[in-house]
């Protein structure tokens, strides 16, 4: 049972970098072109997407069966740990904890954000070229905003702070430190990160998105 527990753990560890911290990596790539090109880029980039070769079934086994597992199991995690940031409150310590809450939020929010996007283009009640004016109505709402940006803020620690315990369970960063170097890359990252997700979720409250551009 240990030896399926750690199998388990391993995968969980691996997939929330390969694809699933890929995938992040791509999503802020795209939405970025909605603070960095406007509505027509934007629009562009998930044209392109979505024309991929058999994007389907990349979505099925490159996103959405991996964020299952790798969601499921890390609620497991969560429920399973035992949290003592009250009688050890060390620096790795807080992290532990962190990640948990994190990825708690970071699950919901995605559960949240694809049935307010994907599932509605699924649905036919919005097609993809419409994602822009739909993400505009959304962020209207002040306390919709707020949570796009409480999800973005939990999904980026989860994955950089999650990159460290990578690196680390897979024996990249073996030493104090090595491990104290990876700390103050992967805080960067999470800084970064949370800035440019940021920037593009704020893009969308532009009047320029509240219809499609000229052409579309």
């Amino acid at each position: 049972m240990k030896g399926n527990s750690y199998l388990y753990r391993k995968i969980h560890s691996l997939l929330g970098v390969i694809p699933i911290g890929a995938f992040l990596i791509e999503h802020l790539i795209t939405n970025y072109e909605a603070h960095n090109g406007g509505h027509e880029a934007f629009v562009k980039a998930v044209v392109w997407l979505n024309s991929l070769p058999l994007v389907f079934f990349l979505e099925l086994f490159g996103i959405w069966l991996p964020l299952l597992y790798h969601g499921v199991y890390g609620l497991y995690m969560a429920y399973q740990s035992r949290n003592n940031v009250t009688n050890y409150g060390y620096f790795r310590n807080w992290m532990f904890y962190l990640q948990r809450v994190t990825g708690v939020i970071t699950f919901i929010f995605i559960i949240w954000h694809v049935f307010e996007t994907r599932v509605q283009v699924a649905l036919g009640n919005v097609e993809h070229t419409e994602l822009g004016v739909l993400m505009h109505e959304s962020v209207q709402n002040p306390w919709v905003l707020a949570a796009y940006i409480v999800g973005i803020v939990a999904a980026t620690f989860h994955f950089s702070n999650g990159m460290w315990s990578f690196l680390v369970s897979w024996g990249i960063t073996v030493g104090p430190r090595s491990q104290r170097i990876s700390t103050y890359i992967c805080m960067g990252m999470f800084v970064i990160l949370s800035i440019l997700f940021i920037q593009a979720i704020t893009a969308f409250a532009d009047p320029q998105f509240a219809q499609l551009p000229e052409g579309v």
